[in-house]
């Protein structure tokens, strides 16, 4: 069955089982749960099966699951990150450059008052959009703007750079930033970091800490634990501010 994720209401849950309901009978591995039944319920729902699933409301965590994004969205741990180091809030105007899916677009525009954002691909920008309405997120303006031409925005509280050439920007982002403000680079390969940070070196900006985040979840089966993952590199994070 299709489902129309821009009216998406509900989340269904059954063992490590996840499924999304708007409207209509939904059709699950455990049975067909009627459109009514779906409507009325709050903290269970039971299939045509017999079999009991958990109700619960969709909420931001679980919509950013069912958006379409490319390989290399960045991960919630590296986002996560961003936005506790760099202090910004509510009140917050920040930039990113190299939209992609809107992922880190996304989390940015809940934590902050605007959010503007670069991108050169349309098809990307197109992508964004449309992710960026399934949201209901409305505090991001994304320009079809190269970010190494320059920035029309000053002041900002916040630049994130997820982008192959950051240092191909640091003057325009060094220009455009608050004093006392964050840049940040998302970057892959640490010969890359070089590169950035001998560029940022040549402005008057204070280097925080370069970090690489690792995680692993683990499963736990009441005494039996084993790691679900292997320990994987996603990328360098790069902290600097404007001083």
């Amino acid at each position: 069955m299709a489902i129309d994720l821009l009216k998406m209401k509900k989340i269904l849950i059954r063992n490590d089982k996840k499924y999304y309901w708007n409207e209509g009978d939904l059709h699950t591995e455990s049975g067909v749960i009627k459109e009514e039944d779906l409507k009325k319920a709050v903290k269970t729902v039971k299939a045509h099966s017999g079999k009991e699933l958990f109700v619960a409301p969709a909420l931001f965590i679980d919509k950013i699951e069912k958006i379409k994004r490319d390989p290399q969205a960045m991960m919630e741990k590296d986002i996560a990150v961003i936005l506790t180091y760099t202090s910004i809030d509510k009140d917050s105007i920040v930039l990113e450059a190299g939209t992609g899916s809107g992922k880190l677009t996304s989390f940015l525009a809940r934590n902050v008052k605007k959010v503007y954002s670069y991108e050169k691909n349309n098809d990307n920008i197109n992508l964004a959009r449309k992710n960026l309405e399934f949201l209901n997120i409305n505090n991001v303006e994304i320009k079809n703007k190269d970010i190494y031409e320059g920035i029309d925005e000053e002041e900002l509280d916040l630049i994130v750079l997820d982008l192959p050439m950051p240092w191909k920007a640091a003057k325009y982002c060094y220009d455009s930033l608050k004093q006392g403000a964050f840049l940040v680079s998302y970057l892959p390969s640490i010969t890359q970091v070089v590169e950035f940070m001998d560029e940022i070196r040549r402005y008057d900006f204070l280097v925080i800490k370069t970090v690489e985040l690792i995680e692993r979840e683990w499963i736990v089966e009441g005494q039996r634990t084993r790691p679900k993952s292997s320990l994987q590199h996603t990328a360098f994070l790069t902290f600097v501010r404007k001083l």
